[in-house]
């Protein structure tokens, strides 16, 4: 069964830095598309950022210049590194991505299980 696996949330203070991973069985085709999204309680989730198949990555205004979006094409994995932590960071962060799980098959997204990141003094 495919599945994205996260890790990497945890607690931090203002100023610190974490780095997610998202990553994919070994064994699929490729990954295409992929983003991060959070969700803080009360509020809906939102999209924080992607990168496409191409590579080209976008970021919401309020992580512009802190958060990078990254992937390692070999190891199945998408990576948010997150920099600069704010309070407001705080959220549950879910990876999302576009998967080909053999050459021949049709596109599929999945979302990995959620991973808290708290950022706090």
């Amino acid at each position: 069964q495919v599945q994205l696996v996260e890790s990497g949330g945890g607690l931090v203070q203002p100023g610190g830095s974490l780095r997610l991973s998202c990553a994919a069985s070994l064994n699929i085709f490729n990954i295409y598309g992929a983003g991060w999204y959070r969700q803080a309680p009360g509020k809906q989730r939102e999209l924080v950022a992607s990168i496409t198949n191409g590579g080209s990555t976008n970021y919401a205004d309020s992580v512009k210049g802190r958060f990078t979006i990254s992937r390692d094409n070999a190891k199945k994995t998408v990576y948010l590194q997150m920099s600069s932590l704010k309070p407001e960071d705080t959220a549950v962060y879910y990876c999302n991505a576009n998967l080909r799980t053999q050459s021949w098959s049709t596109i599929d997204n999945y979302w990995g299980q959620g991973t808290q990141v708290t950022v706090s003094s």
